[in-house]
Parts: structure tokens; C-alpha cells; sequence
């Protein structure tokens, strides 16, 4: 054992010859330092950013960051990711011309070249918005009517979703979603709070796409064949924005689209002359081919980005009917055997999908994010 010891330190002396020196040197060069007690003074340290959101309409945001050993700032404000604002105090002040949901990302340099960063969540209101839109602007419905029960309902109460109602399909559905969409849906683009669910539309690069958003479905948690559906909700706009809230045949893997059904209680498609249209409409197989029947309805004035509306169907054995703030705009009658699709359980999906076949492309017009705000869905059926 001893000869064993012996030879394993005679073989590494050589070697802890060559390195003495060097860890001599360096430990020299560490008690220069704290002796003389100078610091590394290149690299940016302890960022802290201060926000202010204008609530006058205006647009305006003021920003203060501050940091140790920093030499400049720059400001990624969301309207644009390629481009930025800069300031060598640390003290901006930036006007937005859109309202929305920014994130304003906040990047400090210090010589180096390296930079530490924080980030921060805004909603922007600007002009005719004059403030937040209230949950009490625009039109809402009863939670009861004669002759029905309420069986279910989600008021987005609380800070989370209600995963035991709903669920999250996430990606691209391999081409789209059949549509040829341009985003990816993400869990994290859907918020409750406030009493609200709020779908977010992003501009952002993520797993191959430019665009992220989220879907929600109640597939087999709640489904139902026949009743009334209010859902009362304040949408996006824009071109390439497609909000939906619609429903599909719970058999939907087994039979496939179209033969499963799908009714859309509301579908906006996007754009200048188009943010004060909606459409109900529903897709099935007839004869084994593709059949579709649909509706459209204008406001009298302004956009569905001004205030709430409720978006409604009646929905029994002999026909499906559509409302827009309990007006009818479209009905269709079931009572044929062509359209036995629309006599089996269904369950919701609530999205934003971005680009697609029907809207066409986000373009420079269009304003990024986008949210779909939804106060409440309510199922009646007849008692």
C-alpha cells in the first residue's frame, strides 16, 4: 500500500511543478484587487424599471430604469419587435398610437456589451377609448328565462381558469387547424381575472411561427344537445384577426369533420369595413360532400372593439337560431334528415386564430396584441 502511495505522488510532482507558479500568480492578481479594492465595472448589475400608464387616453407611458454600472438603455415598447427607443438616463417617455396589451421589454448596457433586462405587461387606452372599457359598457342578458334552467355557466369569476369545464389545445394542428393559420396557441395567451377570460393575440416568434394565441375547449367535461347559449364578450380587430366562439360534434374524432357538425355562434373576420360584422353559420356532411349555411350582421355604428355584446343561440329539435343582443339575424331549420348532425352533443371552443383561408394576413394596419375579453357563457335548456 505504501509503495502504491508513493509512486502516485512521484507521478504527479512533475505536474504540480508546472502549476504552482500559476496559481501563485493568480492569487496574487485576487489580493491586488482587494487591496486596492477595484471592482469589474463592465458588466450592468441590479435593474430596476418604474412604469407609469397615462389613463387619459393619451397613449403616453413615462419609464425609469435604473441600474449600477450601466451606459445605456434601450426600449423594446411591442409595437415593433425589431425596432427600439434609447436613453443614456435611464428616463423615457413614449406615446403609443394603438390601443392594447404591450409588453415593454427594458434592456440595460453596461461596457461590456452585455446588458441585463426586465419586462413589463401594459394596457394601453387611447382616444376614443377614454379609459379601460368597463365591464358595464355594452349589452348583457338575463341569468334566468321562463320555462328553462340554467345548467351550466362560467362567469370567469376568480384568478385562474376552471380546468374541470375547460381544457387547453396547444400548437399549430399541423396545418393550421385546417385553415392554413398563421399562429401557435400557447396556454400562457389565456388569462381570468378581473371577472373576465382574456384570449391574447401576439405578434411573437414561437416554435416556428410569428403568431401565438390560445384555444379553449369544454370537450368532454360539458357538453350538451339543444338549449340557448349566451356568451357575452368584447372582441379584437384588425385584419388577419379571426375571433370565434362556436361549437363542434362531441364525436368529432371517431366520424371526422364535417360529419361531426359545427355550429358557429359567432365568427368575426377582421379588417377595415369587416370589425362591425359578425357571422353565424354551421358546416356539416350532406351526401358525403362539404355542405356550410351562414349569416352575417352589421352594427349601426361603431366596431365590436367598442363594448360588450352577447352573442346567442336557440337551439332545439326543428331549427338553430341566432341573436346579436337578443336580435335575430339567421335561422336554420334541422328538421331534415341531411342534418342529423345537429341532434348529438356538442361542446364550446373559444379562440383567436390569426391569419387563415378566410381573413388572409396580418398587414401593417393591423395592431398587435389583440384580446378577446369574455365575460360570461350561460347553457340553458327547457325545463
Amino acid at each position: 500500500m505504501y509503495a502504491r502511495v508513493h509512486c502516485f505522488i512521484s507521478y504527479f510532482n512533475p505536474m504540480m511543478k508546472f502549476y504552482i507558479p500559476i496559481l501563485i500568480a493568480f492569487l496574487f492578481l485576487i489580493s491586488c484587487e482587494e487591496e486596492s479594492g477595484e471592482i469589474d465595472t463592465s458588466n450592468p448589475s441590479n435593474l430596476v424599471i418604474d412604469v407609469t400608464v397615462s389613463e387619459d387616453g393619451s397613449g403616453q407611458v413615462d419609464i425609469v430604469a435604473t441600474g449600477d454600472n450601466v451606459t445605456q438603455y434601450h426600449y423594446y415598447m411591442g409595437e415593433d419587435p425589431e425596432s427600439f427607443e434609447f436613453s443614456v438616463d435611464g428616463k423615457l417617455t413614449y406615446t403609443y398610437s394603438t390601443f392594447g396589451i404591450y409588453e415593454i421589454e427594458v434592456r440595460a448596457y453596461g461596457e461590456s456589451g452585455r446588458y441585463v433586462s426586465k419586462s413589463e405587461e401594459v394596457n394601453i387606452q387611447v382616444g376614443d377609448q377614454g379609459g379601460p372599457i368597463d365591464l358595464e359598457d355594452g349589452y348583457s342578458t338575463p341569468t334566468s328565462y321562463e320555462g328553462m334552467d340554467l345548467v351550466w355557466h362560467d362567469e370567469f369569476n376568480g384568478n385562474k381558469l376552471n380546468t374541470a369545464d375547460w381544457s387547453y389545445e396547444t400548437g399549430t394542428g399541423s396545418n393550421g387547424w385546417g385553415n392554413n393559420e398563421l399562429q401557435y396557441y400557447r396556454q400562457e395567451n389565456a388569462t381570468v381575472g378581473e371577472g373576465v377570460l382574456t384570449i391574447t393575440a401576439k405578434k411573437e416568434s414561437f416554435q416556428g411561427r410569428e403568431y401565438t394565441s390560445s384555444r379553449l375547449v369544454t370537450a368532454k367535461k360539458q357538453e350538451f344537445t339543444y338549449g340557448r347559449v349566451d356568451i357575452r364578450a368584447l372582441l379584437p380587430k384588425g385584419q388577419g384577426l379571426w375571433p370565434a366562439l362556436w361549437m363542434l360534434g362531441a364525436n368529432y374524432q371517431t366520424v371526422t369533420w364535417p360529419a361531426c357538425g359545427e355550429i358557429d355562434i359567432m365568427e368575426l373576420v377582421g379588417g377595415t369595413d369587416r370589425d362591425d360584422e359578425v357571422h353565424g353559420t354551421v358546416h356539416w356532411e350532406h351526401g358525403g360532400n362539404y355542405a356550410s349555411y351562414g349569416k352575417g350582421t352589421k352594427l349601426s355604428s361603431g366596431v365590436f372593439a367598442d363594448e360588450y355584446h352577447v352573442f346567442s343561440i336557440v337551439w332545439d329539435e326543428s331549427k338553430i337560431t341566432w341573436y346579436v343582443d337578443d336580435k335575430q339575424f339567421n335561422v336554420i331549420d334541422t328538421t331534415s334528415d341531411e342534418l342529423s348532425e345537429f341532434h348529438k352533443d356538442y361542446f364550446f371552443i373559444m379562440n383567436i386564430a390569426v391569419g387563415g383561408n378566410w381573413p388572409g394576413s396580418p398587414d401593417a394596419t393591423t395592431t398587435f396584441p389583440q384580446t378577446m375579453k369574455v365575460d360570461y357563457i350561460r347553457m340553458f335548456q327547457n325545463n
